[in-house]
């Protein structure tokens, strides 16, 4: 017995460590391609994409859930190339994270104009029917997706829309730059340094507020609560249990000493 558990126990440690060594390893590895734009580059030829269309995910419908397809610079390039834009949109896409083997992901809106791109916005339907799949709000098909593509797209979308918020400099007015990750803008003329940061939607927050404790509490022990709030059986659009508004209503809910939701 003892033999056993001094197995089992090391197993464990073995295993705990091997988690522990790829996480680092990833981390440093995203680090680097945040940082140095030359070394995000390289990454980009061996990369995987996910696209986006004002900011609504391109998915493709399984039987039972959606797929987010990944897409690698070639295609792109085709696909670009096919629709007469040149590859330059490309330098809009941003980085979202990477996978084990060092695979770097990247995310991609066609369907938004940038200052920093002479292109226009590709036509939705065009793209839909060249890649067999449709763009789809988020908020609609979060919840059939698996919980790696729901966290990356989740990612991809805050990080898109704040880039697209943020082209122009607060104080000088002049157009920012973006650096080849997307973990950050520049303002050439005065060299301030803008961040990507993480908001809570309050809009969520007031809509929780609006109802008793308990009816909330109710709301977020429910199974499915997406099929039940598309039918209105559910009072109140529930943030997703990745979002931040989610945690937070969830803690109002369990924690009764809380402060009350912002209305």
């Amino acid at each position: 017995m003892s033999l056993y558990c001094g197995t089992a126990c090391r197993r464990k440690i073995f295993w705990c460590y091997r988690l522990l060594s790829t996480y680092v390893t990833k981390t440093r590895y995203l680090c680097e391609l945040k940082e140095d734009d030359d070394a995000c580059k390289k990454a980009q030829q061996t990369g995987a994409f996910y696209l986006f269309h004002n900011l609504a995910p391109l998915l493709q419908k399984s039987e039972h859930q959606y797929l987010a397809p990944q897409h690698s610079l070639l295609e792109l390039e085709r696909l670009l190339s096919k629709f007469g834009q040149d590859s330059q949109i490309l330098e809009d896409s941003v980085l979202i994270g990477c996978s084990e083997e060092q695979e770097a992901w990247f995310a991609l809106d066609l369907g938004l104009n940038s200052s920093s791109s002479i292109n226009a916005s590709l036509q939705k339907a065009e793209i839909e029917t060249a890649l067999q799949g449709s763009f789809i709000k988020l908020t609609k098909a979060l919840f059939e997706l698996n919980v790696k593509d729901a966290s990356l797209l989740s990612t991809a979308q805050a990080l898109l829309r704040w880039h697209d918020a943020h082209q122009f400099c607060s104080r000088s007015g002049q157009p920012t730059k973006k650096n080849v990750s997307g973990s950050k803008r520049v303002c050439p003329s005065n060299n301030i340094i803008y961040y990507p940061q993480l908001q809570v939607n309050l809009r969520e927050l007031e809509a929780a507020a609006w109802f008793s404790r308990d009816e909330v509490a109710t709301v977020l022990r429910r199974n499915n609560p997406s099929n039940q709030q598309q039918s209105g059986a559910v009072p109140f659009w529930l943030p997703p249990k990745l979002a931040i508004a989610h945690q937070l209503i969830k803690e109002w809910v369990e924690k009764p000493t809380c402060s009350p939701l912002p209305a």
